[in-house]
């Protein structure tokens, strides 16, 4: 009989590649902070996952409470009525575009769909955990570039590139630093990088940046066929519970990407929620509106308590702290959760959401007391 335990043997199923994986970690839930902590639910204050504190569209909310009486049926598999809104939003023919259950769907989506064992894939350090995550699932290499001032430098993607390079994810913003990529230097980047290579640029937060700042890449997508663009309805239009994002791409490119596509995985509410939100410009203006006013509140106060923080485009800052994990642990011991980025080689900073003012202002508070005691 082997000596060997059952978990080692059971481990042993998976190619490395999967044994090697870190699991994602999400930001702590309010209930299981509540139990760990014995602390009352509505005492906590979430500023954790860059949701966004207005929660959806009120048009939203009614649309999903009318439709609720079909939740037995299952929903479009083409997400025909979505597909029609996004299409017109944006400009693009309907073949364009591949729904997903939330952006990171597409993402992976995408490295199942062109990646093998073997293959190269580059991607920014600092830049969001899932690439990586996506990456050694399907066997391929990650290739990390060494971050400028915490943002991606592109000259070292190039530099990076080799004849196993395949793919190439690039954040705009970046998650968890928030750094933007000025758009004319993005498609300077765009139109060196060979056409047998695709580049997966990953724009959950547009819709936080100025008119000025605001993407023009779907306007690329003529140019470049090797570029996929990823979006999401999870952060601005509030959908993260529902889970829906959407890529805009060459069709070639997306009908290969629905060819490993689950049948069903944007779930009805979700499609009629996300068709709606759409449409709701004034909602997303408020939801800007609140952003920037947020953001103006905490940077102001985290320079107020002598901390740096990284200037950031998205809806949440990454600041600086001595004895980070500490910090966060006072921090939930006092019901704030933000988010730890040691994992993204950040260990000495902290990432917070923009909330509601009185959460920001908690949040200050409470980061103020734990710094002085």
């Amino acid at each position: 009989m082997s000596d060997l335990s059952s978990d080692t043997i059971l481990s042993a199923l998976a190619p490395a590649n999967i044994r090697a994986i870190a699991p994602y970690q999400g930001g702590k839930p309010i209930s299981e902070l509540a139990r760990e902590m014995g602390l009352n639910e509505a005492d906590i204050v979430k500023l954790a996952s860059n949701e966004n504190p207005l929660g959806m569209s009120p048009k939203a909310q009614m649309a999903v409470e009318e439709a609720i009486d079909d939740i037995a049926r299952y929903p479009d598999g083409n997400s025909f009525a979505l597909r029609d809104a996004v299409s017109h939003k944006y400009g693009v023919a309907p073949s364009q575009i591949v729904f997903g259950n939330g952006s990171n769907d597409i993402l992976e989506l995408a490295a199942r769909a062109f990646l093998s064992a073997g293959d190269e894939v580059i991607y920014s350090q600092h830049a969001f955990a899932v690439y990586p995550l996506v990456t050694q699932a399907v066997g391929a290499t990650g290739v990390v570039v060494p971050a400028i001032d915490f943002g991606h430098d592109l000259p070292g993607f190039l530099g990076a590139m080799t004849p196993k390079t395949k793919l190439i994810f690039v954040a705009n913003p970046n998650n968890p630093t928030g750094t933007l990529i000025p758009k004319a230097i993005l498609n300077d980047f765009l139109r060196q990088v060979p056409k047998n290579i695709l580049v997966v640029l990953d724009e959950a937060y547009d819709e936080y940046l100025s008119a000025t700042d605001k993407s023009e890449a779907i306007g690329w997508l003529s140019e470049f066929e090797n570029l996929i663009i990823s979006r999401t309805f999870s952060k601005a239009y509030g959908l993260a519970g529902l889970r829906v994002g959407f890529g805009l791409m060459h069709a070639s490119l997306a009908d290969l990407m629905n060819r490993v596509r689950q049948p069903f995985n944007v779930n009805n509410l979700a499609q009629i929620a996300a068709t709606v939100s759409l449409q709701d410009d004034d909602f997303v203006a408020r939801s800007y509106a609140a952003n920037q006013a947020g953001m103006a509140q905490i940077t102001q106060g985290l320079t107020q308590l002598g901390l740096s923080y990284i200037p950031s485009f998205g809806n949440f800052v990454s600041f600086k702290v001595t004895n980070a994990g500490a910090v966060n642990q006072a921090l939930l011991k006092h019901g704030v959760i933000v988010r730890p980025v040691a994992n993204y080689e950040m260990p000495d900073y902290l990432r917070v959401s923009i909330g509601l003012f009185s959460e920001n202002a908690r949040f200050l508070d409470v980061l103020e007391k734990i710094l002085k005691s």
